[in-house]
């Protein structure tokens, strides 16, 4: 009988990175994809020489192009850095393509452990695997930061476009050297979409979920996630929870990650950006490698894995 390969109707947006990566994902579309999957793949090259060439503008087309087709897979990349700018002579220190294309896709980047038998876990109490949720939007990713120089009132302005009353607080007032600011933020249609990906996952995966926050500090800014979150669960996932036997609960960070190390594991962790960025590691190393993570952002209606 004739081997006939399998037809993907779907195109699928392929981003090459750097360095290793791309000796090794070339390794396995040779050996494992090609030979079996007829594919309609729509190219971009993300190495940095060629993100250097082209200001950058392919990772927005390859993000861009993840929206039209939905489907993505990513190698890793460069993040360039003072030292990488002089190794590669670059034009400019040129952003993470990965915000760049978390940002574009607004979505959630969830990572969870592959766990082998041979491979000991830092922490031996995790028996079960963790998945963690990061916010892929906004925050310390999109924020706007400068140095201040001298003294002078720093000032946080919002200007509707619906009238004419500006909001205007009063942040610090520097005195001396000056020192340094930050403004970020998020959007409530972001909430939403972080609050309904991290809820589906968990019914999916029919684990407990939790979310975590400092709301005891920044009462606004994560108390709106907190608020947001505890919303979607009420109008549309907790009869579904409950029917599963799962739950959903907001904890504080630093008291999630208290619970985190002595857990056993099997739950879903919903995190905001930078935390989830930062966790992420965290749970790697602790379930044995950095490396042996996978990772899967969801958007609306996109979904991009991350080799």
């Amino acid at each position: 009988m004739a081997f006939h390969k399998i037809k993907v109707v779907n195109p699928i947006v392929e981003m090459d990175g750097d360095e290793m990566t791309r000796v090794i994902w070339k390794s396995i579309k040779e050996k494992l994809i090609f030979p079996f999957l007829e594919l309609d793949i729509k190219y971009f090259d993300l190495g940095l020489h060629n993100r250097d060439s082209t200001d950058d503008k392919v990772t927005m087309e390859s993000a861009q192009a993840t929206l039209m087709y939905n489907v993505a897979i990513k190698c890793a990349t460069i993040t360039p850095d003072e030292a990488r700018v002089k190794e590669f002579n670059l034009k400019k220190m040129w952003k993470s393509p990965n915000g760049t294309i978390r940002n574009i896709l607004n979505g959630t980047v969830f990572r969870e452990p592959i766990i082998c038998k041979n491979i000991p876990r830092l922490v031996p109490s995790w028996t079960k695997p963790i998945c963690i949720g990061r916010h892929a939007f906004g925050d310390q990713y999109r924020a706007t930061d400068i140095v201040v120089q001298g003294s002078g009132k720093l000032k946080l302005i919002f200007v509707p476009d619906t009238s004419d009353e500006k909001m205007e607080l009063e942040v610090f007032n520097f005195k001396g050297d000056g020192g340094v600011a930050l403004s970020m933020y998020n959007t409530d249609e972001s909430i939403h979409a972080f609050a309904e990906a991290s809820m589906n996952t968990a019914y999916q995966k029919k684990w407990p979920l939790y979310l975590s926050t400092k709301n005891t500090i920044l009462k606004k800014y994560d108390g709106r996630f907190k608020d947001i979150f505890q919303e979607v669960y009420e109008i549309r996932w907790k009869s579904k929870f409950e029917t599963e036997g799962i739950w959903y609960e907001h904890r504080l960070i630093d008291d999630m990650v208290a619970y985190a190390l002595k857990s056993e594991g099997g739950y879903v962790w919903a995190c905001k950006n930078y935390d989830g960025d930062v966790q992420s590691d965290f749970l790697a190393q602790g379930f044995g490698s950095l490396g042996l993570m996978t990772s899967v952002l969801y958007g609306l209606f996109v979904v991009e894995y991350q080799l």
